[in-house]
């Protein structure tokens, strides 16, 4: 699987290339322009498909909120299920972001350094939590963050016209379904912040 999802990030630049081809080419496969001799289609989102790119910056964003997300609870939280989770989440969120961050090299696509806006609002309110209160906080907000995920995933990876975008959209998910069930387990077992 290591090699399928390096296979895979590799080849996301074909996402870009593929996007300035299909420009290139009409309907019915005849060239609509020309390219010189010594010229090869350039590895820029700005020709592919603004919705792949807008995935690609929010699901990034989405992995550091995630991972900064999973430190606090280490650091707050005494629930061994939740340090257990968020430890998890620092780790399998940390690799989707590095992949992510391998794939979009090249492409133009600004790699963010920080959550989304309203991501950094709920960091703020973890951090003047603590004990239950936080416990119960983090996992709703995990909930909340993994049903989000899944149904952007499941968008991108019916949506995309990239095989390569697909297949790590793919296998990307299958982390995000099984991180969903997780956090649904603790919230039950916890009796609180369900779906």
């Amino acid at each position: 699987m290591k090699i399928n999802r390096m296979a895979g990030v590799a080849l996301l630049g074909v996402l870009a290339w593929g996007a300035a081809f299909a420009q290139m080419h009409g309907a019915g496969g005849q060239a609509t322009q020309q390219m010189g001799p010594n010229q090869e289609p350039k590895n820029d989102m700005a020709s592919g498909p603004s919705a792949d790119q807008k995935f690609l910056e929010k699901a990034m964003e989405s992995n550091i909120a995630e991972i900064q997300m999973g430190r606090l609870a280490l650091e707050k939280s005494t629930d061994e299920q939740v340090r257990h989770f968020a430890m998890q989440m620092t780790e399998d969120h940390g690799k989707m972001l590095d992949d992510f961050k391998q794939a979009v090299q090249g492409l133009n696509i600004p790699v963010p350094d920080a959550p989304s806006k309203g991501a950094l609002k709920s960091i703020e309110k973890l951090k003047t939590l603590s004990g239950p209160a936080f416990d119960q906080a983090y996992i709703k907000e995990m909930v909340k963050a993994h049903k989000e995920d899944d149904k952007a995933f499941k968008e991108e990876a019916k949506n995309t016209t990239s095989p390569q975008l697909k297949e790590m959209v793919t296998q990307d998910l299958q982390m995000i379904e099984s991180h969903q069930q997780q956090i649904q387990q603790i919230a039950d077992s916890k009796g609180k912040a369900k779906s």
